[in-house]
């Protein structure tokens, strides 16, 4: 059994995750935006989750729900779900968040934060980001971003198991009803990714796409550029990896 956190889980990929993981006999902590979030996640909280309530557009309560978690204990491995689409949230919830999230959290050896296909068509530039949401960001950007911090992770912590998953364009709230990819397989790989002894899942430092990994966008595994977006997360939020 393990303890597992798995953000942006009252709907969607994170609350099919967490009620997998809760189903296998897995700690899970389920994390919503607000209180009015919460209440969807009652059932999943009755069968034995834990629950953190935090609004990841500030960088206040992502502190203080990193703090919450520590001082609960140790967690063995975080799904960085969170996620948003569009508007001025992008920058703040898809990359910020997941960058405190890993430097302040103690004890996680598996990291998993998801991607998207469309990180593919994201800037390796970080010229006039936004980081602290006064106005919208580039969804691809953002997903490039942290796609490459997971891969920057798996590179620094060589203990920690770090990769990033395209969960494909399925049809959840954000993704819409006519998403063509398969619900199902859409949260298949990052349960897996924390919780599997499969020598495959035991590795660090991909980008998988139901259950295989694929090569991500060039600058994902450059250095230079991994080492330019820590060094500009640690100024931007004066929390250093």
């Amino acid at each position: 059994m393990s303890g597992i956190l798995v953000t942006g889980s009252a709907d969607g990929l994170g609350r099919a995750a967490a009620d997998t993981l809760l189903s296998a006999g897995h700690d899970v902590v389920v994390h919503a935006r607000n209180q009015e979030r919460a209440a969807s996640l009652d059932g999943l909280v009755g069968r034995g989750a834990r629950i953190v309530v935090g609004d990841f557009t500030e960088r206040a309560a992502v502190r203080r729900v990193a703090a919450e978690l520590n001082d609960a204990g140790p967690l063995d491995a975080v799904i960085h779900n969170a996620g948003v689409w569009s508007g001025p949230a992008v920058v703040p919830v898809n990359i910020v968040a997941p960058y405190l999230l890993t430097a302040l959290l103690r004890g996680p050896r598996r990291l998993v934060y998801l991607s998207s296909g469309s990180h593919f068509s994201g800037r390796a530039s970080l010229a006039g980001v936004d980081w602290l949401g006064r106005s919208a960001g580039s969804y691809a950007d953002s997903k490039l971003f942290v796609t490459t911090l997971a891969a920057a992770v798996a590179r620094l912590r060589p203990d920690v198991l770090s990769n990033a998953v395209d969960p494909g364009w399925v049809p959840t709230r954000m993704g819409g009803p006519s998403a063509p990819d398969d619900l199902e397989l859409g949260h298949r790989t990052q349960e897996w990714l924390v919780s599997s002894d499969d020598p495959a899942a035991l590795t660090s430092g991909g980008y998988w796409y139901h259950q295989h990994r694929q090569r991500p966008h060039r600058a994902v595994h450059d250095e230079a550029f991994q080492d330019l977006l820590l060094r500009t997360l640690a100024e931007e939020t004066g929390t250093t990896l």
